[in-house]
């Protein structure tokens, strides 16, 4: 291809050369912003495979149901601190022959019991009478038995006609695949857990990319437009001399991908860093295996050619002024006005969104496609609203900073819109999570009652054997019947036994541990543990919350920094031009920073409504969507950090804006 031939990169690479300090300072920040985008978008594509990953190895424990079965698995789930252990009893059918459950050497003799790591040491460390499942382990489970490298398991051999094994098991709703009643199985396969928290955890994480990743491609596309008039002076006056479109175009390519490639390079390798620290971090239970966190290969092509293409794209989409008029370019002339079918387009997406969520609020996957879509229509339609604040600002005017700001929002309404984006898509977010709230409040039961569903006519019996055991246990304890829905299996034939436990967590892990198998195929629960994926979601929801707002920010302000600098430098000449008509240096600086505050003030306020808009649909399984104390003290938190973090990105620019203007005379490159 002609375009991209040896000459064209001796050329673009001659030029970059040449730019001076400055030129080098604009690429060098081109690079930054694209190395940001990139480690941040491995992070978010790396999260996502991670829960993909974790629900892949954890199928196992879902068995399914076989004509032709070798073994019987079961599965149940007792606690230990308030934290979950999953518990699977497996049995050999006789006569057969059967497969080793995953990260075990062997299938189970009647009477072992092989252990997580986490569970082993647990065990190692607590007395007998707490163990939460009994007997001396056998050996441990391998990674591919466990979600996470700090997950409480326990797998059990039994023989074929043990109550393990045999007696049926209530499934509990409010806890998908903690209760599995036995089933015959011919191998470990397993299918995945529906409806269960893993799919409330993929659609947390699939909201938090979205959340995190459009802010970085708005970051990444802006960063082929930094230094835009450096590169367009020099493109146009090629252009004049005889250049063809061909050749513009194979340079301006050209010196994105070369930016774009080493940003990309950068960030694999700071993706690369953070992988260890990343793998630390707590989400569903549990820290991550490194491996989970490793995209791959070929994901990491996909992305790092998405990043550079993205980069060269917006590069060239930029270039048509250039290509169909130099004169204008060279010349300085106004650029167009931003058409009004932005505004449009941004209605049409909003109404849409309104209108196809409402038919199809089941379809979680679709919706978030959807949310996405309005996500990316605010920078649509951000443009337009910095060109009309320009003409009422330049109308309104009292002092020259503001009407100089007014004229550069309206002569150049685009690059006002690269500077203030990333605040602006962050009060999306900020907007987004002020009405998203969930709750981890238990509405059964009570935290020191544990209870077992057991038939009517073997209540009394049942009763006798728990007060023995607590007894025999040392363990003060009220052994009576409730109605509350803690236990699975209540209803017009059974009865709810419970024992009320005084003297905290570990008398209660006691008790838990003198009553197990005391009604076969249950474990003694409490209305805490009964709702503890509903706990520890709320938990995750709150920390990836301030996760999502914390990183959006960070990436607004590093935005608003580079595009900061960036315009600077773009804008030399102008600059250079009104010190030697005796412009104050003070007034040049306060006009920047109104430039950038109006677009935030009214822009950011916008994008927050929108965000309120777009939470409700994706409200979760017990989320609730009202403002409250906490959602107000969120939004006025972030706008405060924000508002702090732009005012010292635009403080940081301002020895380039003193460097660029103490010059005699401007000196366009």
């Amino acid at each position: 291809m002609r375009a991209l031939d040896r000459t064209t990169w001796t050329l673009t690479w001659r030029l970059a050369r040449a730019g001076g300090r400055s030129g080098l300072l604009a690429t060098g920040l081109a690079v930054a912003a694209a190395a940001i985008s990139t480690a941040l978008l491995l992070l978010c594509v790396a999260a996502n495979l991670g829960f993909q990953q974790r629900a892949d190895r954890i199928d196992w424990r879902n068995p399914l149901k076989s004509a032709s079965p070798v073994a019987v698995e079961a599965v149940g789930t007792t606690f230990s601190g308030g934290t979950p252990v999953t518990v699977v009893d497996v049995a050999r059918l006789p006569g057969r022959k059967a497969p080793a459950p995953p990260g075990m050497p062997r299938f189970p003799e009647p009477g072992q019991m092989w252990v997580s790591p986490a569970l082993a040491d647990l065990l190692h460390r607590l007395p007998a009478d707490r163990h939460p499942v009994p007997g001396k382990p056998a050996g441990t489970l391998g990674r591919a038995a466990l979600a996470h490298p700090g997950e409480l398991v326990a797998v059990v051999g039994h023989k074929p006609d043990a109550a393990a094994v045999t007696a049926p098991r209530v499934d509990d709703p409010r806890r998908p695949g903690d209760t599995v009643t036995p089933t015959r199985v011919a191998d470990f396969t397993g299918r995945p857990v529906t409806n269960g928290i893993g799919d409330q955890y993929l659609s947390l994480a699939k909201i938090a990319t979205i959340l995190v990743v459009v802010p970085l491609l708005v970051l990444g596309a802006s960063s082929a437009r930094l230094s835009v008039s450096r590169r367009d002076q020099r493109l146009a006056a090629l252009r004049l001399i005889g250049a063809t479109p061909g050749r513009i175009a194979g340079m301006t390519a050209a010196e994105a991908a070369l930016t774009g490639a080493a940003g990309a390079a950068l960030g694999t390798v700071g993706y690369g860093l953070l992988l260890p620290a990343a793998a630390k971090v707590p989400v569903a239970g549990g820290s991550w295996y490194a491996a989970d966190l490793w995209v791959g290969l070929p994901v990491l092509l996909a992305v790092l050619a998405g990043v550079v293409g993205m980069v060269v794209v917006s590069a060239l989409l930029g270039l048509r002024q250039v290509v169909v008029g130099p004169l204008g370019v060279a010349r300085r002339s106004k650029p167009p006005r931003m058409s009004f079918l932005r505004v449009l387009v941004f209605v049409a997406v909003i109404g849409g969104y309104a209108w196809i969520t409402d038919q199809n609020k089941s379809e979680v996957n679709g919706i978030l496609v959807l949310f996405a879509v309005v996500f990316l229509a605010l920078s649509a339609i951000g443009p337009w609203v910095v060109g009309v604040l320009g003409r009422i600002i330049c109308a309104s005017a009292q002092k020259p900073a503001t009407l100089l700001a007014g004229r550069r929002l309206l002569d150049d309404p685009k690059s006002a819109w690269r500077t203030v984006s990333g605040l602006t898509l962050a009060g999306f977010v900020a907007g987004f999570f002020a009405l998203f709230s969930v709750s981890g409040t238990s509405p059964w039961g009570h935290p020191d009652t544990l209870a077992v569903a057991v038939p009517k006519g073997g209540t009394a019996v049942v009763r006798q054997e728990a007060q023995q055991r607590l007894q025999d246990a040392g363990i003060t304890a009220t052994v009576g019947t409730s109605t509350d829905w803690v236990a699975m299996g209540v209803g017009k034939d059974t009865v709810q036994v419970t024992a009320t436990v005084p003297g905290g967590a570990e008398n209660l892990d006691r008790a838990r541990t003198a009553l197990v198998s005391l009604v076969p195929g249950q474990y003694p629960i409490t209305g805490t543990d009964a709702n503890w994926s509903g706990k520890l979601f709320a938990e995750d929801f709150s920390t990836a919350t301030l996760v999502v707002l914390g990183v959006t920010f960070i990436t607004a302000i590093a935005s608003a920094g580079i595009t900061a600098a960036s315009s600077v430098l773009s804008h030399r000449r102008t600059y250079g031009l009104l010190r030697l008509t005796g412009t104050p240096l003070r007034t040049l600086d306060a006009a920047r920073l109104e430039e950038t505050l109006v677009p935030v003030a009214v822009l950011a306020g916008g994008a927050v409504l929108t965000g309120v808009f777009t939470a409700a649909p994706l409200t979760l399984d017990g989320g609730s969507s009202s403002f409250d104390a906490g959602g107000v003290a969120l939004l006025a938190a972030s706008f405060g950090l924000g508002l702090v973090g732009l005012l010292a990105a635009s403080a940081l620019s301002r020895p380039l804006l003193r460097s660029v203007t103490a010059q005699p005379g401007p000196h366009p490159e």
